[in-house]
């Protein structure tokens, strides 16, 4: 199953791909398979945090930001790595977003996480 992050919604991400502290905004719809999701993770920011922008400039997330942390599985996250004298060796190391819903765009934050947990069950 496929969750549809949508573009201009004030939706930020952070994923483990980029520099470390930097957050860009969700500029073009794209597609996450929750089948390949490892752990979901909902939170709240309680104070303001500064992080950085795509031109390295400051930007602030403020208190009361929704946080979806989505940590995929270890086979999303493979690859190959070549290096001098290892061959066919293959790197594990888990991707992670991180979804920041601005307190004035809540809507798309509980669908969302309506999606997500009609998918759970609790036992």
């Amino acid at each position: 199953m496929f969750i549809k992050i949508k573009k201009n919604c004030g939706i930020l991400m952070e994923h483990n791909g980029m520099e470390t502290g930097m957050v860009i905004p969700v500029t073009s719809h794209f597609l996450l398979n929750l089948n390949e999701v490892a752990e979901i993770s909902f939170y709240t920011i309680k104070e303001d945090k500064v992080r950085e922008n795509i031109e390295h400039g400051p930007i602030t997330i403020p208190k009361s930001t929704r946080v979806i942390h989505l940590t995929m599985s270890y086979r999303y996250s493979s690859y190959q790595e070549d290096l001098p004298g290892l061959s066919n060796r293959m790197v594990n190391q888990r991707a992670h977003y991180k979804l920041f819903f601005l307190p004035e765009c809540p809507g798309e934050y509980e669908v969302l996480r309506t999606h997500i947990e009609r998918q759970v069950c609790n036992i």
